[in-house]
């Protein structure tokens, strides 16, 4: 008898498990994976552990009407997943246990939390999709600000506030920070008149303003216009690491995972403009600890920033100058082999 590896735990154990006991008595001559003999080809005939026909068979059932896009995608999608089973070999209390974890993370999703969202965020794949999409040609000294992941907590309609207005109300033990700096096209650098700048950030507590009912609504949030000279310039709070919501699925499985759920100190912005491509990007302040270890695995080099003493200014102890580059749609389509002439953000947000 081979050795048993202790099975994953993601949900309570039911009492009447489900699982074959005769998965037990394993040919130790056959592979794990796909259920292929080891050393044999799968273009040749060989004697599987499991069903060799049944994937390909649900990928065949596709029907003539979806889209190349479609097809291909799920085709892909099936393989993976069922590869994932066979060489782990899944149990039916596991998989179970796995069903319940995604449907708990949609039953305490809300308009104020996407829970789905931050289950994908633990385990990287939210920041390898931003990799993905946004990546241009980040080798170039003059190329448009790195993006960075959308992350779980940001509110469609922030308010339009003006130029040199602050989005702090009502905290008084921050780090009160004067943030400014140009819009630019990343190619020419000439400025960007009418790009809007939507910011937010959690309060020095750790908690975005929807999780907490001692703050304002919309608190340390705003969108700020550019005139012609494409400049900005708003007052925040220089932001504090914080942890993850830990009370979901997202929570339990960095447990299992013996994980901490922290991430390093940043502040959110989307940047957009008339025929630009809009960025999705966090900054990161250097001095944090976690800026090495985020829990979502968000950080990149070029978004470490430095808050900078501000002397002279009664309202701010700090400031943080940052210039956003962007790249307009043909641009980055002419640099992205995968790009579109259209933005379309997996996160379901239409920001075109």
């Amino acid at each position: 008898m081979p050795e048993t590896e202790e099975p994953l735990t993601l949900a309570p154990e039911e009492k009447n498990s489900q699982v074959n006991t005769n998965d037990n008595r394993i040919d130790h001559n056959q592979s794990h994976t796909n259920g292929i003999t080891r050393g044999e080809s799968a273009t040749t005939p060989q004697t599987h552990r499991f069903d060799p026909s049944f994937t390909q068979s649900l990928i065949n059932a596709t029907g003539p009407k979806a889209s190349p896009r479609m097809r291909k995608v799920m085709a892909s999608l099936i393989r993976h997943v069922h590869d994932f089973a066979r060489e782990n070999e899944i149990t039916v209390d596991e998989y179970m246990a796995g069903v319940e974890m995604i449907n708990e993370a949609g039953r305490m999703s809300t308009d104020k939390r996407n829970e789905g969202q931050l289950l994908s965020g633990v385990i990287g794949l939210e920041s390898l999709v931003d990799e993905i999409t946004y990546k241009l040609a980040t080798d170039a000294t003059d190329a448009p600000t790195s993006s960075a992941i959308l992350g779980p907590f940001w509110r469609a309609n922030a308010p339009a506030r003006k130029m040199g207005e602050s989005i702090v109300h009502n905290i008084t033990d921050g780090d009160d920070t004067f943030m400014h700096g140009k819009i630019t096209d990343y190619l020419t650098g000439e400025p960007i008149e009418g790009a809007e700048l939507d910011v937010w950030h959690t309060a020095p507590n750790g908690l975005y303003e929807q999780q907490d009912e001692d703050q304002v609504d919309f608190n340390l949030r705003g969108r700020f216009t550019t005139g012609k000279d494409g400049r900005y310039n708003f007052y925040c709070l220089r932001p504090t690491s914080y942890p993850i919501p830990y009370d979901g699925p997202a929570g339990k499985l960095l447990q299992l995972l013996d994980r901490h759920p922290m991430r390093p100190a940043h502040i959110h912005f989307i940047v957009k403009a008339p025929n630009y491509k809009p960025i999705i990007t966090q900054l990161f302040d250097r001095r944090d600890k976690h800026i090495t270890d985020d829990a979502v695995f968000a950080v990149k080099e070029s978004l470490v920033v430095d808050f900078l003493p501000k002397e002279g200014d009664p309202k701010a102890r700090f400031e943080l100058p940052y210039d956003f580059r962007l790249a307009t749609y043909e641009e980055a389509k002419k640099n992205s082999e995968e790009a579109e002439a259209t933005f379309v953000d997996l996160t379901g947000l239409n920001l075109s």
